[in-house]
């Protein structure tokens, strides 16, 4: 989708809750059968529109990008951003990489797996989860250095599964602050008070 770009920097958003169709590139999953849902909210503490992906069966309720299981993205912007409320139930994401051997790797991040493991072809690692609104970071050149022992060339697939909800997904080509962030990627949380 994205691999002809000419020159990959700075902010690639590939979901926006504000966007006029924040699903268009996305292919959804709501595993009905296990009572799952995705669907647009306003969250009360952000005071803004997101969208929840809940269910008990985190394996059968999620996004995935792009829609077309036959296309990749072909990103090579190597952090990946999102901004989720932890509801307190399982959540996890998975992003599929290539690295310079032409391989392709995963690294799946959840809040229930305990401990690092990685194999051939997919790393699983531990997700410690705040209260509330998580600011999400992750360096896939990093990981995949350190897990395959490869370089990052390219993000070919993400993956979101319940149970969460999602204010923004994005790549980065630096890790940035929020303050050097652009508005509509930042987490504004409204009358927050200051300790």
């Amino acid at each position: 989708m994205f691999k002809n770009t000419f020159h990959q920097s700075g902010f690639l958003s590939l979901y926006y809750s504000l966007g006029s169709k924040p699903l268009q590139l996305w292919q959804t999953h709501e595993g009905k059968d296990d009572g799952g849902v995705i669907h647009d909210v306003v969250d009360p503490q952000i005071q803004s529109k997101c969208l929840e992906i809940a269910s008990e069966n985190i394996s059968s309720c999620f996004i995935s990008c792009p829609a077309l299981n036959s296309r990749t993205l072909g990103i090579r912007l190597p952090y990946v951003n999102l901004v989720v409320k932890n509801l307190n139930k399982y959540f996890s994401f998975e992003v599929e990489v290539m690295d310079d051997k032409d391989t392709v790797r995963r690294f799946r991040i959840s809040n229930f797996q305990e401990e690092t493991r990685c194999q051939s072809f997919i790393c699983t690692l531990p997700l410690r989860m705040e209260e509330d609104w998580n600011i999400i970071q992750v360096n896939l050149a990093d990981l995949t250095k350190v897990a395959y022992g490869t370089l990052y060339a390219e993000t070919r697939r993400i993956t979101v599964n319940g149970s969460c909800r999602l204010r923004v997904l994005f790549f980065a080509d630096n890790a940035y602050s929020q303050e050097q962030l652009p508005p509509e990627l930042r987490l504004f949380i409204p009358n927050r008070e200051r300790k």
